[in-house]
């Protein structure tokens, strides 16, 4: 078993932010906010889509956004994070996209 990683937080929320800016403007459908919160559900780390894209958008541009977020996010994605690809769930009328959750422990801690 790998052993648990430790990642700054406020580090691991800049990348994010930075992965969801960057793939917003490639996917101009996605005029996302940047996150100012991770949320860890439904078995993905992800931010939600609000309703008014989501209903505009198609399954395969929203799983492309995903795919795109889990490339920038590569090194905290896990060590194969773009090839896993992003992850998409949806219940509802809620739409989150993000990464996989690792197989591995994180501790995530404010610096």
């Amino acid at each position: 078993m790998k052993k648990p990683v430790s990642i700054s937080l406020s580090k691991f929320t800049e990348s994010v932010q930075a992965a969801v800016k960057a793939a917003s403007e490639k996917h101009s459908k996605f005029k996302l906010e940047a996150p100012n919160a991770i949320s860890v559900s439904y078995l993905i780390r992800g931010i939600p889509v609000p309703e008014a894209i989501a209903s505009q958008v198609t399954l395969a541009e929203t799983q492309a956004l995903a795919n795109d977020i889990a490339g920038h996010l590569g090194a905290f994605a896990g060590e194969h994070g773009g090839e896993r690809g992003g992850a998409v769930y949806s219940i509802g009328r809620h739409i989150i996209v993000g990464i996989p959750v690792l197989p591995e422990i994180i501790h995530l801690e404010q610096k």
